[in-house]
Order: C-alpha cells, then sequence, then structure tokens
C-alpha cells in the first residue's frame, strides 16, 4: 500500500515557496462530506500556513465527484492560480466506483491539459470508509494537505513559465 508507514501531512515547510502572492480555487464534493469536509481543512489550514490569505482562497461546493470537473472548469474562470478538486468515492457493490472513478480522473486531466490554470486531484478512491478516513485526517495523515502543496508548486510553476 502506497501510504503505509507514510503521513501523508509531514512536509519541510521551508522547501514550499510562499503562498501570499497567489489566488486558489477549491472545489469540494458534498458527497461523503465526512471525509471531504476533513480534506478540504486539510487544504485549506496548508494553504493559510504557507502564506496563502484567507480572501485568495475560494471555494465552491458540488453534489458529488462526478460534477467536480464542471466545477473546476467553472472555478479557472475566477482569476486563479491553481484549482483544488476534493471528492471521495469508496468501492461500492457496483461499477459506478469504476465509472465515476475514470470519469472524474480524465475529466480532470482534461482540464490540465485544455487550460492553463493547474487542476490538482486530491479526490480519494478507496475501497472503504476506513481508508478514507485515514487518508482524510487519520493515522495517514491528509491527502488534502499533499494536494495544498502541490497546488502552490504547479502555481509557481504556471507563474515561472510565464517569466
Amino acid at each position: 500500500m502506497a501510504t503505509a508507514n507514510k503521513n501523508l501531512s509531514e512536509y519541510d515547510k521551508n522547501t514550499i515557496p510562499n503562498a501570499k502572492n497567489f489566488r486558489f480555487g477549491i472545489v469540494v464534493s458534498e458527497w461523503n462530506d465526512s471525509i471531504t469536509e476533513g480534506l478540504f481543512q486539510g487544504a485549506h489550514q496548508t494553504l493559510l500556513d504557507n502564506g496563502a490569505q484567507e480572501n485568495n482562497i475560494l471555494r465552491y461546493n458540488v453534489p458529488g465527484s462526478f460534477e467536480l470537473i464542471y466545477g473546476c472548469k467553472k472555478m479557472q474562470q475566477h482569476n486563479v492560480d491553481a484549482v483544488i478538486a476534493i471528492g471521495s468515492v469508496i468501492q461500492g457493490e457496483t461499477k459506478h466506483f469504476d465509472f465515476v472513478c475514470e470519469g472524474v480522473t480524465q475529466g480532470i486531466k482534461d482540464l490540465n491539459i485544455l487550460h492553463n490554470v493547474p487542476v490538482i486531484f486530491c479526490v480519494l478512491t478507496d475501497n472503504t470508509m476506513q481508508q478514507a478516513i485515514d487518508r482524510s485526517g487519520g493515522k495517514h495523515g491528509n491527502k488534502g494537505t499533499e494536494a495544498a502543496i502541490a497546488a502552490i508548486k504547479m502555481a509557481v510553476l504556471e507563474k515561472q513559465s510565464h517569466s
């Protein structure tokens, strides 16, 4: 397992660029909200801890993970430097899990190819609720923290590519 013996929230703040001059969008799925709210809190706090200003962090809620694609597309239009897509899909008894995960993954990939605002994939695709809990503030830390660090780094990359 990729996260065994690894806490996703551990990072060296000295290696992260200051986020003071960047605007971030966070799009949060309301489905499995006990998980997605934990991911949001991790991402939001990490952005603030690394210099982002509260008024430069925008949030949209969407009904489910599949709707993250449209929400992120709309968020890209709000003069943000990076977008974080937060969702949680947990394996059930049908193939619905596979279709949602594949669609969301491809949709976010397409947004990254088609537009100049990076979209960070923070969608948990777990087999069980416990796995999701462990990755949204539990024993493996918070994937939202990791996504926020990626968003900061990608915002810097985008800015540097125009210098």
